[in-house]
């Protein structure tokens, strides 16, 4: 079986990527994935703001700790520089990445200023990274911001930063916009070389007990990657020199399947992952493997986006139709489909 696949202009050996996660944290972990099949890693997050914030604190605390002892003059703890930052620790796991693998190193990157993307982006090609993903987290909460202000938030960062790197550039988008088609093909004329689809933000909780908000991580479903595959097939053949990678909710080979027929790319793992280990990735590649040899499938690239828009040959059943089916295909009385 050939699942050879092109991503972002690299070839991997398969279309199965884990996606951000803190699993590449570890040397010893990263190289499991490899050895279990992963075609490339997408590094944890590097966020911005912590790294801002780990900065101030050191200046603060460290390089003014002589402050009001007239009798020190060198100070008593070392200097702040003689400390390792977040931004410093990132950086070095990508050479020692680069170092220990042998497949592609994805940088992830999320940050909240100009500046600070532009700044850390650079870095992160100095240090090695054979492509940056670009984790967007922007939530609109001004009551005056328009859905045309945030998109131009994004093309506005995607230029600056095609103007300072040269490795590929994929954007990591949340499904929170109104015209989808539309603000992927402004961001591929912009620079793009791919997008993921879709970012899942995990959503602040309420504790009714203690009347307050709290943090929980809820794991992603399988029926979450349906979002995913609506627009990739949508997308698919549309947009000349685009990757489609897809994300959020591929738990099984048949998600994974799925994505494919559907026209992705790539396929990101991440929640399946940390439930199960790494191994699960050579789990996912036989089960796919075998599935394409039960339809008759040499390649990826046979099967393909066999069931995007521009296959299928009803298109509108990726749009409206679908929704006016499933409901008259509904029944009260019994519960299930008929």
């Amino acid at each position: 079986m050939n699942l050879t696949t092109h991503y972002l202009g690299l070839e991997l050996k398969n279309p199965l990527v884990p996606s951000a996660s803190p699993l590449t944290k570890s040397l010893d972990i990263a190289r499991e994935l490899e050895d279990s099949g992963a075609a490339a890693i997408i590094m944890y997050s590097l966020f911005e703001e912590a790294i801002t914030a780990e900065s101030e604190s050191m200046v603060r605390f460290l390089h003014q700790q002589d402050t009001g002892f007239a009798e020190s003059t060198t100070g008593f703890l070392p200097d702040h520089q003689d400390f390792e930052n977040g931004l410093e620790r990132y950086l070095n796991q990508i050479r020692m990445l680069k170092e220990t693998l042998d497949i592609p190193v994805i940088a992830s990157l999320n940050g909240v200023t100009d500046s600070g993307w532009i700044k850390h982006a650079i870095e992160l090609e100095q240090a090695g990274a054979d492509a940056l993903e670009l984790n967007v987290y922007y939530v609109a909460a001004q009551l005056d911001r328009t859905g045309t202000e945030v998109e131009e938030l994004y093309l506005k960062l995607l230029r600056e930063l095609r103007g300072q790197i040269s490795i590929p550039i994929n954007m990591k988008l949340s499904p929170a916009f109104s015209a989808v088609g539309n603000f992927v093909t402004r961001l591929a004329a912009a620079g793009a070389n791919g997008v993921s689809l879709f970012n899942r933000f995990y959503q602040p909780d309420i504790d009714i007990g203690r009347l307050r908000l709290q943090a929980r991580l809820t794991p992603s479903t399988s029926a979450e990657s349906l979002l995913a595959m609506r627009w990739i097939a949508l997308l698919h053949g549309r947009i000349e020199g685009l990757s489609l990678g897809a994300t959020g909710g591929i738990h099984t080979a048949e998600d994974a399947i799925k994505l494919l027929l559907a026209g992705a790319d790539v396929v990101h793992v991440c929640s399946a992952l940390l439930d199960k280990g790494p191994s699960y990735v050579a789990l996912l590649l036989a089960d796919i493997s075998d599935w394409m040899q039960e339809q008759g499938f040499e390649s990826v690239e046979d099967f393909r986006g066999r069931v995007s828009a521009l296959s299928v040959p009803n298109p509108a059943e990726f749009e409206r139709a679908n929704y006016l089916n499933v409901l008259d295909s509904y029944s009260p009385a019994a519960g299930v489909r008929v």
